[in-house]
Protein backbone atom coordinates (compact mmCIF):
# COMPACT_ATOMS: atom_id res chain seq x y z
CA UNK A 1 0.00 0.00 0.00
CA UNK A 2 1.29 3.54 -0.58
CA UNK A 3 2.08 5.93 1.95
CA UNK A 4 -0.89 8.42 0.10
CA UNK A 5 -3.08 5.58 0.71
CA UNK A 6 -2.15 5.29 4.13
CA UNK A 7 -1.42 9.04 4.94
CA UNK A 8 -3.04 10.32 7.75
CA UNK A 9 -5.33 7.37 8.40
CA UNK A 10 -3.54 6.09 11.84
CA UNK A 11 -4.63 8.88 14.01
CA UNK A 12 -8.34 8.51 12.74
CA UNK A 13 -10.89 7.63 15.25
CA UNK A 14 -13.14 5.19 14.47
CA UNK A 15 -15.76 6.97 13.48
CA UNK A 16 -13.95 9.15 11.34
CA UNK A 17 -12.37 6.25 9.50
CA UNK A 18 -15.80 4.59 9.08
CA UNK A 19 -17.09 8.21 7.47
CA UNK A 20 -14.23 8.68 5.31
CA UNK A 21 -14.52 4.59 4.15
CA UNK A 22 -18.56 4.82 3.46
CA UNK A 23 -17.96 8.41 1.39
CA UNK A 24 -15.38 6.75 -0.61
CA UNK A 25 -17.50 3.46 -1.29
CA UNK A 26 -20.34 5.89 -2.14
CA UNK A 27 -17.57 7.72 -4.95
CA UNK A 28 -17.04 4.60 -6.21
CA UNK A 29 -20.19 3.10 -6.43
CA UNK A 30 -21.26 6.14 -8.69
CA UNK A 31 -18.29 5.08 -11.53
CA UNK A 32 -18.20 8.74 -12.53
CA UNK A 33 -14.40 8.89 -10.91
CA UNK A 34 -11.86 8.57 -13.24
CA UNK A 35 -9.59 5.11 -13.24
CA UNK A 36 -6.59 6.32 -11.54
CA UNK A 37 -8.72 8.09 -9.50
CA UNK A 38 -10.92 4.75 -8.52
CA UNK A 39 -7.62 2.88 -7.76
CA UNK A 40 -6.18 5.54 -5.30
CA UNK A 41 -9.89 5.33 -3.61
CA UNK A 42 -9.80 1.93 -3.41
CA UNK A 43 -6.37 1.59 -2.16
CA UNK A 44 -7.72 4.06 0.54
CA UNK A 45 -10.51 2.32 1.51
CA UNK A 46 -8.74 -0.87 1.83
CA UNK A 47 -6.56 0.96 4.67
CA UNK A 48 -9.42 2.60 6.11
CA UNK A 49 -11.16 -0.82 6.22
CA UNK A 50 -7.96 -2.07 7.97
CA UNK A 51 -7.81 0.49 10.55
CA UNK A 52 -12.03 0.34 11.20
CA UNK A 53 -11.34 -4.16 12.06
CA UNK A 54 -8.44 -3.02 14.17
CA UNK A 55 -10.31 -0.62 16.61
CA UNK A 56 -13.21 -3.09 16.47
CA UNK A 57 -11.17 -6.00 17.27
CA UNK A 58 -9.40 -3.55 20.28
CA UNK A 59 -12.75 -3.11 21.53
CA UNK A 60 -14.14 -6.74 21.16
CA UNK A 61 -11.00 -7.53 23.08
CA UNK A 62 -11.61 -5.54 26.11
CA UNK A 63 -15.61 -6.20 26.33
CA UNK A 64 -14.51 -9.89 26.54
CA UNK A 65 -11.86 -8.94 28.87
CA UNK A 66 -14.32 -7.71 31.06
CA UNK A 67 -17.18 -10.30 30.83
CA UNK A 68 -14.22 -12.57 31.71
CA UNK A 69 -13.25 -11.62 34.70
CA UNK A 70 -12.73 -14.07 37.87
CA UNK A 71 -16.32 -13.63 39.46
CA UNK A 72 -17.95 -13.81 36.38
CA UNK A 73 -19.14 -10.85 36.61
CA UNK A 74 -18.32 -7.25 35.73
CA UNK A 75 -16.67 -5.34 38.28
CA UNK A 76 -14.45 -2.58 35.82
CA UNK A 77 -11.76 -2.86 32.99
CA UNK A 78 -8.06 -4.39 33.31
CA UNK A 79 -5.84 -3.77 30.87
CA UNK A 80 -5.53 -6.03 27.92
CA UNK A 81 -2.36 -7.01 28.26
CA UNK A 82 -2.51 -7.89 31.36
Amino acid sequence: MTEEATGSIENLSFEQALAELEGIVRNLEQGSVPLEKSIELYARGEALREKCDGLLKAAEEKVEKIQMNSAGAATGTEALDS
